[in-house]
């Protein structure tokens, strides 16, 4: 499956049926899609949730190929965001673990198969997972809806294909990773070894588990790596499913070891273990720089970073106001507002200001929140309690700071961490719904007058992750994409992810890329080899 995401909003090509972001974008134009879901649902709907039709069977650490009870014995719980209910008690990862789990993967790594394997046997068994994946695909997406509160048509219709589809990505390249001969000047024979860089590390957030889960294991197993991964405290469901399914197809013990724990414990354990040789993080830019801190002081392990984001996203006077309206809307909102590269600060032209933010405020009115398991549901709960106040903060930070608030700002609900879509008019630079990361459904629309203004606007900024640009103009795109000191530009059209296409930051939104060929770069090392040549052979 080709997963495009919103690849031509101008063109209108959208397709309801397509397992692709604009199906989701077709289910938002459609407010009464569903029946019965008003705006910002009701708390009756909320306090009586779908029970999920999927069983829990994996909550112990796996490490070696065994699912294991913690050394300690602890647990902890893993919360429904639906209502703050326990659904299970998880193992509870810490050092001692970790220790359990590098052991594992040293020895897989330096004496175990699966380096030593073919490259096309290794091939087969990422293969074979893909498609226990996408046999599965319901189960492992009611999974993710449950512990994460996401809705269940994105994860079922979008991520749980996207990671086959990056699974499979990846199984396409693991027999295709070689190294080159180089001339030199001499006699000598010089070639390259891309070898793999042994034991890697890998922590994931929570706000797309499965997706980082195949980000991170992707490349890491196609180069021949080993994995230790720590997922988050809040999602640890999903990775343990999916990682017995990638045993089920051939993955030999001790391969991929994963530790549910927490960060100060289980996370930093992974990041300052000496014998992790690779340590790659997806999360805030702030537990980056300690995950960086403990990796150096460690054995200089490399890392690499995706991190946090204040997207720009700018819409210029050419545009189409109700495409703009329609695109920064999910620009911001999906998956509850709780991504790193949301088009978080949204910049429109002082001509189209007044009729967009009128525009943004009635389709924000409109947006379906409600139980994540209903059909229709564009915006479930946030992820939990301490993100659930942290963005209710922000919207308080904001009327304070004297921006508008246009509508939202309150809870749905009495239970669970469901928040109304919000947005903000008249926001000035130097506010913290205009600075900080919010993570939550808050659209913060800021005016500008002309292309340089606005750019040197949006990169004074710490982040530099991703932007988007709204125009007509093939001139005015070609001069924003360039200024723009961003790892992503998206014009006319945003979050469009492919297994091909390389994701990462600028600044302080980290450095090194995840997905296609540049990803690779990230779990291989290069040897150079060089031998002398015969001297009549040379000449």
């Amino acid at each position: 499956m080709a997963y495009r995401r919103l690849s031509s909003l101008l063109s209108g090509s959208f397709s309801a049926s397509s397992n692709s972001a604009a199906y989701l974008l077709s289910l938002g134009r459609n407010s009464n899609f569903g029946g019965g879901i008003s705006r910002f649902s009701t708390a009756a709907s909320l306090e009586a949730p779908i029970t999920p039709s999927v069983q829990i069977n994996h909550t112990q650490l796996l490490i070696n190929g065994q699912f294991v009870d913690s050394a300690s014995g602890k647990t902890f719980p893993t919360l429904d965001p639906r209502t703050g209910d326990v659904i299970a008690h998880v193992s509870e990862g810490d050092a001692e673990d970790v220790n359990r789990a590098v052991a594992a993967a040293r020895k897989a790594f330096d004496g175990g198969p699966w380096p030593k394997m073919t490259a096309y046997e290794r091939s087969r068994i990422i293969y074979r997972s893909a498609d226990l994946i996408e046999k599965h695909n319901d189960e492992i997406a009611a999974l993710e809806t449950w512990d994460n509160g996401k809705p269940y048509e994105q994860a079922a219709k979008i991520e749980v294909p996207m990671l086959t589809r990056l699974l499979r990505y990846y199984a396409g390249w693991a027999d295709k990773i070689h190294g080159l001969t180089v001339p030199a000047d001499g006699p000598y024979h010089v070639q390259t070894l891309h070898e793999p860089i042994g034991v890697a590390g890998q922590i994931i957030p929570w706000n797309f588990p499965l997706l980082m889960y195949a980000w991170k294991i992707g490349p890491a197993l196609a180069c021949s790596n080993t994995v230790v991964m720590k997922t988050a405290e809040q999602t640890p469901l999903s990775a343990l499913y999916v990682s017995n399914l990638l045993h089920e197809a051939g993955l030999p013990p001790g391969v991929l070891n994963v530790v549910s724990g927490y960060g100060p414990t289980a996370g930093a354990a992974v990041a300052s273990h000496m014998d992790v040789d690779k340590v790659a993080f997806t999360g805030s830019t702030a537990t980056g720089k300690i995950i960086s801190e403990l990796a150096s002081k460690s054995n200089l392990k490399p890392v690499t970073f995706e991190l946090g984001g204040k997207s720009p996203f700018i819409v210029c006077e050419d545009a189409d106001v109700d495409q703009a309206v329609e695109l920064a809307h999910f620009a911001l909102f999906f998956n509850q507002g709780q991504c790193c590269c949301a088009g978080s600060r949204t910049f429109v032209h002082e001509r189209v200001y007044d009729e967009f933010v009128e525009k943004a405020k009635a389709r924000a009115m409109k947006r379906v929140v409600g139980d994540p398991f209903k059909t229709g549901v564009e915006q479930g709960p946030q992820i939990d309690s301490t993100q659930f106040e942290k963005i209710l903060n922000y919207i308080r930070s904001g009327i304070e700071s004297g921006a508008t608030l246009e509508t939202g700002g309150e809870r749905v609900g009495t239970k669970g961490f469901y928040i109304q879509p919000t947005v903000f008019s008249n926001v000035q630079d130097g506010m913290k719904i205009a600075t900080e990361e919010i993570f939550g459904p808050v659209q913060s629309i800021l005016k500008f007058k002309n292309l340089d203004e606005v750019i040197k606007r949006a990169n004074t900024s710490p982040y530099g992750l991703a932007a988007g640009v709204f125009t007509k103009d093939i001139g005015t795109a070609n001069n924003l994409m360039r200024a723009l000191r961003v790892g992503t530009v998206w014009i006319n059209c945003f979050d469009t992810f492919d297994a091909a296409i390389p994701f990462g930051g600028y600044k302080m939104s980290g450095h090194g890329r995840e997905k296609g060929i540049y990803s690779l770069n990230n779990y291989l090392q290069v040897k150079a080899v060089v031998s002398p040549v015969d001297n009549a052979a040379w000449l």
